[in-house]
């Protein structure tokens, strides 16, 4: 009887252990551990499906919209977007009083349910309300995540998990849009087949159905994570042992609220985030106008042109500070951010040539890259995790209503600036014998890009209070990492 199956079996096992240790090593110094790799195995799958259910959601308001399917669509984004301004407080509360594991298990597998219910959807009221309950569930599942990632990442990696995750989220649209477009040319070779009448079968229904399975998959990956289970004192402090009673909600609620205010580190990103998105968030709007008006290119090429670029700088923010996530001085490096962003939006604004004002609006997503990384990295460092749910929620509600401010407030603000512009200086002024073309849109771009200074100037007072508040001799912590 021969032993060499026993030596090549032994052999095998020793092959598989080594590399199964040197793939554990890989994976823990690029994503920090393995319950963070597999969290953003979870948030690649849910976030592909969130963009191809956005895209189907859009199709479909378009379809059911009749005679106005433009009213249709906007009614359906507007159902994904004003709901935050209101529950997103309370569902933070609620991430920081239930089990947060079980919170992601239940939305995501709520979310397919909407999925599997959206093909069979006729009139733009169904549209809306389903847009209302994933929006709803969302607002639970956002909070939920970030709550956890201190807990599976060490802090010295939280930038780079940051990094991973912003990659996660934002860059998936393009494989959505693609799986969208693919979805399309499987469901015209599917209209024949039996049964495909009943389940409705078309471009949209195929993304729907899709949809529900990378929520199901998620919500399985979910359950394989080891997540730290905090004890019923920790999740709630209610008399009656989870149950929700209004004034100790209100008295949560303001405790997540006062927080913000009195921690200056949260204070700071809160209120540069704020002010910075409501700067920042008018070149969307404005983008077609200041590409026609002051570049003289065509309103959708020129858009297009500037968002590429802005695109690109984001992504470089987001790759830079992941390698260099060692060596930097967070709260430092997000303060100049916020400087460099009002900055570069206010050159850019300057420019009547595509590509120089394409540079600079690359070099504005560079920093924009940058304050999104870190702002959630300070956060994750800086907040207790029992108020974790409560301060990302109030992150949500600051964030929708900046955005709302900056979406309505830049278009007519550009009209009023124009208008002022040709009544009191011809729609020009001289600057040093050069003469300087001054439409709305310049000048409301300008006041942008003011208005992101002064979040800097905000954010770097709150800093320096808290060194002066400091005891003598007490380090300050910046977020810096020594690795």
């Amino acid at each position: 009887m021969t032993t060499e199956p026993d030596a090549d079996d032994s052999h095998r096992r020793v092959v598989e252990a080594h590399t199964a240790v040197a793939t554990t090593a890989w994976v823990e110094s690029v994503f920090g551990s393995i319950g963070f790799f597999r969290l953003w195995i979870v948030q690649l799958v849910s976030a592909t499906g969130d963009w191809l259910g956005f895209l189907a959601i859009v199709a479909a308001a378009t379809r059911v919209g009749g005679g106005s399917p433009e009213a249709a669509v906007g009614l359906v984004v507007s159902a994904r977007i004003i709901p935050g301004l209101f529950f997103a407080p309370v569902a933070g509360m609620l991430v920081d009083r239930w089990n947060r594991k079980h919170i992601l298990i239940t939305c995501d597998l709520a979310r397919a349910a909407i999925m599997l219910y959206l093909p069979f959807v006729d009139q733009v009221w169904q549209l809306v309300l389903a847009s209302l309950a994933l929006e709803a569930f969302t607002l639970l599942w956002s909070p939920a995540k970030e709550s956890i990632v201190p807990d599976l990442v060490p802090k010295h990696m939280l930038t780079r998990a940051n990094s991973l995750s912003f990659a996660a989220a934002y860059g998936t649209f393009p494989i959505a849009a693609g799986m969208f477009w693919a979805l399309g040319r499987a469901a015209a070779g599917m209209a024949d087949w039996p049964g495909a009448e009943n389940l409705r079968i078309d471009q949209e229904a195929l993304a729907f159905y899709v949809d529900a399975v990378t929520f199901t998959v998620a919500a399985l990956l979910i359950w394989t994570i080891h997540i730290h289970v905090r004890s019923r004192d920790e999740r709630s402090r209610s008399v009656a042992g989870g149950d929700i009673d209004s004034l100790q909600a209100f008295h949560e609620l303001r405790e997540g609220w006062r927080f913000i205010f009195i921690n200056p580190i949260v204070r700071a990103v809160m209120v540069a985030l704020a002010t910075g998105l409501i700067g920042g968030g008018m070149l969307i709007p404005l983008g077609p106008v200041f590409a026609q008006e002051v570049l003289g290119e065509d309103p959708a090429a020129g858009y297009a042109f500037l968002q590429t670029a802005l695109g690109m700088g984001v992504a470089v923010g987001v790759l830079a500070l992941s390698i260099t996530q060692k060596h930097i001085r967070k709260m430092r490096l997000f303060v100049l951010s916020v400087f460099g962003s009002g900055l570069s939006l206010m050159l850019a604004a300057s420019m009547t040539r595509s590509w120089a004002a394409a540079s600079l609006v690359g070099l504005l997503g560079v920093f924009a890259g940058a304050i999104y990384i870190l702002g959630f990295t300070l956060l994750h460092e800086h907040v207790d995790k029992d108020l974790r749910g409560r301060i990302f929620g109030a992150l949500h509600t600051i964030v929708r209503l900046c955005l709302i401010i900056a979406l309505s407030l830049g278009p007519f603000m550009a009209a009023l600036l124009d208008g002022m512009s040709d009544q009191f200086f011809d729609g020009r002024i001289d600057v040093f014998g050069t003469e300087v073309f001054i439409p709305g849109v310049r000048l409301t771009l300008w006041l942008a890009s003011l208005i992101m200074f002064a979040a800097a100037v905000l954010a770097l007072v709150s800093v320096r209070s808290m060194r002066s508040s400091a005891p003598e001799g007490a380090i300050v912590d910046e977020g810096a990492t020594s690795g």
